[in-house]
């Protein structure tokens, strides 16, 4: 079974000081102090009520700015935007996802073992009856990385001067993914960030992916995405509607992968009729502003099974490890979890929950078994550690 290195856990509480605040810890201050006492009361300045209607009107004035910074045609966005991937994807996000690297077994791992002839000539015969992909999967750990949320306005998560920091931490402590918020007044972040992640999470990682979170309204977000070195971007069905199509085929031409955020049946199959490789299932109802915590496990059946095209992920109000194993045994390939680790120091118990274990195939997940098993496919009994009960 994984364990987090002490070295790396000692790391991560270093990074980490405590203090006083009702709303979670505060990473070690890297800006000055007028820095962050600027910052800090532009958090309180911007912490009222927001629902996605202003917030995707605010956006759309943002960006009629932002374009006005980027009009010359050797400006890096416009660049970034302009010139079609000739490479062949990387698709880290996929990847780490779908944790190829660690399964010595998957072809799409550059250091898989080769199979012996006996096993080739079995994934013909599970090939020929539709099963080949049936297999025991792997979970995988993303953090959303913010201060705030538009879902719960008024409450900062924690406080951090960096989530290049915060970021680096996640990954060392075994997160696949990190999302980075880069709407200030929705969510606490900012383009730089995103921009000091990427170069964090490098540093560290070659597999990892960097994912840019952001009320996405208009093309030139893209081009700011790409320019900064994420290896993909969110896009959410509710608020582009008819316009996702067009976002998904220009992320895919300049080389950005997508996830596509649903919450509705009807956002989910027009997703899949895109084609959209990446589909993560939120519980939070963006529309209304409500909370609905079994309609991602609800939906978990609109998707193929096990090993398809389609990477599954399930998000929005995650804050136990109850809460991840339910939505993860119902099929979802992975869980999205923001304010439960962005507030709390048991981080790596919350990591650990998702990547000590595998998880039985998406085919056979609604037939109700709670039986848990560790990373070499064996059953885990019952621990006396229990967390289920902490609360951010």
């Amino acid at each position: 079974m994984m364990t987090i290195n002490q070295n790396v856990y000692k790391w991560f509480i270093v990074a980490l000081t405590f203090s006083t605040f009702k709303e979670g810890f505060a990473f070690t201050p890297s800006v000055s102090k007028n820095q962050r006492c600027r910052k800090s009361h532009q958090l309180q300045y911007s912490a009222q009520h927001e629902d996605i209607f202003r917030a995707v009107h605010r956006k759309e004035h943002e960006m009629i700015a932002v374009k006005k910074e980027h009009t010359a045609t050797t400006d890096s966005v416009r660049v970034a935007m302009g010139y079609a991937e000739q490479s062949i994807p990387k698709m880290r996000v996929a990847k780490a996802l779908r944790r190829v690297y660690e399964d010595i077994d998957n072809k799409a791992n550059p250091n898989a073992r080769n199979t012996t002839q006996e096993e080739g000539e079995k994934e013909e015969k599970l090939k020929e009856i539709g099963m080949q992909e049936i297999g025991m999967r792997r979970g995988s750990f993303i953090v959303d990385i913010k201060r705030k949320s538009i879902s719960q306005p008024g409450v900062n998560y924690c406080h951090y001067d960096d989530a290049g920091l915060v970021a680096e931490a996640m990954v060392r402590l075994g997160a696949d993914v990190v999302f980075v918020n880069v709407d200030f007044a929705g969510y606490g972040g900012d383009i730089t960030e995103l921009k000091s992640a990427v170069r964090s999470v490098r540093k560290i990682s070659d597999t990892a992916a960097v994912i840019m979170k952001d009320i996405v309204v208009d093309e030139i977000q893209l081009g700011l995405a790409k320019e900064a070195g994420a290896d993909g971007v969110l896009l959410m069905a509710s608020v582009l509607g008819p316009s996702l199509e067009n976002f998904v085929n220009l992320a895919t031409v300049i080389g950005l992968e997508t996830i596509v955020e649903c919450h509705t049946k009807e956002e989910i199959e027009r997703a899949i009729y895109l084609v959209a490789q990446n589909i993560m299932v939120t519980n939070y109802d963006r529309v209304s502003g409500e909370y609905f915590p079994q309609q991602a496990i609800k939906l978990a059946g609109l998707f193929p099974g096990s090993g398809g095209p389609i990477i599954t992920l399930a998000g929005g109000g995650i804050k136990t490890t109850d809460d991840m194993k339910k939505h993860l045994a119902v099929g979802y390939d992975g869980v999205v979890v923001g304010q439960a680790v962005m507030g709390s120091a048991r981080a790596p118990e919350f990591i650990r929950a998702v990547r000590d274990r595998t998880l039985l195939p998406a085919e056979l997940s609604h037939w109700g078994m709670d039986t848990e098993f560790d990373v070499d496919g064996n059953v885990i009994l019952p621990e006396e550690e229990d967390i289920n009960n902490f609360k951010p």
